[in-house]
């Protein structure tokens, strides 16, 4: 019989904020210049979903195969590594979840492809391999490019610019370039998230060899660093309403600025996991409010 708590806590739930937030806003930056459609809103997020999850399972999977759990102080929610699932069974998992993003994302590709045109829908394709490739080799492979620093990287690409201009160009069939600004702001909004997380594991990624880009900074300058992003994702917001007039209802994200600074100041100056692990799910939840009343101050 299958246990499915451990899957679920395997899933982290608290990352799939982010999957909602970027899909959400490019639907809205799209509706707000009259374009939107609700199965491509639907299946975007369906597809960013599974993809979430598939990462965060290839993560469990290849930091306990590489060995990196054996530093943990804390396991959290690593499920191999307190025995609650097989490798093998991830192992099925991931392939299952593979296939299920397929499927997805060309149902997706399928519902846009009438404004794809031919060249668009093997772009996309050639993207839906890319972001299942680029969610298992972040831990997994004989060079994980997670281990060298370069997660900070994928993340602002797959979950801003892929994943808030992705959908912008599923919804319209085409392209504008002011959609990177909002596109750059959720992508700095995830690499905080991501951030955090690695801010709370530096020890044990150190010791364990896992080179992420906090290991590599030292944590006096990642603090700076983190505090940097928020900065860079809260100027992103202001610049593409300062740009784009939709009236007063627009500055509603404003809202969030308070926890957003809130956030940036307990990472600062905390010494804590728990702290860190709290302020993980705290800006998941932030960059989730930010992308709904961004998107909806659009279209008010």
């Amino acid at each position: 019989m299958i246990r499915i708590k451990p899957w679920i806590k395997a899933a982290r739930l608290r990352t799939l904020p982010l999957t909602l937030s970027g899909i959400f806003l490019g639907s809205m930056v799209a509706c707000s210049q009259g374009r939107f459609d609700f199965f491509i809103f639907l299946l975007g997020f369906v597809t960013a979903t599974l993809l979430q999850i598939l990462s965060n399972y290839a993560n469990d999977y290849g930091d306990f195969v590489s060995g990196a759990d054996e530093k943990r102080h804390s396991l959290y929610e690593r499920a191999l590594q307190s025995g609650a699932i097989s490798p093998k069974s991830m192992r099925r998992m991931l392939v299952v979840l593979s296939f299920l993003i397929g499927l997805s994302g060309i149902s997706l590709i399928a519902v846009a492809a009438g404004t794809l045109g031919v060249t668009g829908i093997v772009a996309f394709l050639v993207m839906g391999v890319l972001c299942i490739l680029a969610a298992i080799t972040y831990t997994i492979g004989k060079k994980p490019y997670g281990y060298l620093g370069l997660g900070d990287m994928a993340v602002f690409i797959f979950f801003g610019l892929v994943g808030v201009g992705g959908i912008y160009i599923l919804h319209t069939g085409q392209w504008d370039w002011s959609v990177l600004i909002p596109a750059s702001s959720m992508g700095f909004l995830s690499v905080g998230v991501l951030n955090v997380n690695n801010i709370r594991d530096f020890e044990s990624d150190r010791l364990s060899g896992k080179n992420t880009l906090v290991v590599r900074m030292g944590l006096p300058r990642a603090r700076k660093y983190y505090a940097c992003i928020i900065f860079m994702a809260v100027v992103s917001g202001v610049v593409y309403s300062l740009l784009n007039d939709h009236g007063a209802f627009q500055w509603i994200y404003l809202v969030t600025f308070p926890f957003l600074y809130r956030n940036v100041r307990r990472v600062q100056t905390s010494t804590s996991s728990a702290v860190f692990d709290d302020e993980l799910k705290n800006l998941s939840l932030i960059t989730c409010l930010y992308a709904i009343t961004f998107g909806v101050g659009l279209i008010l």
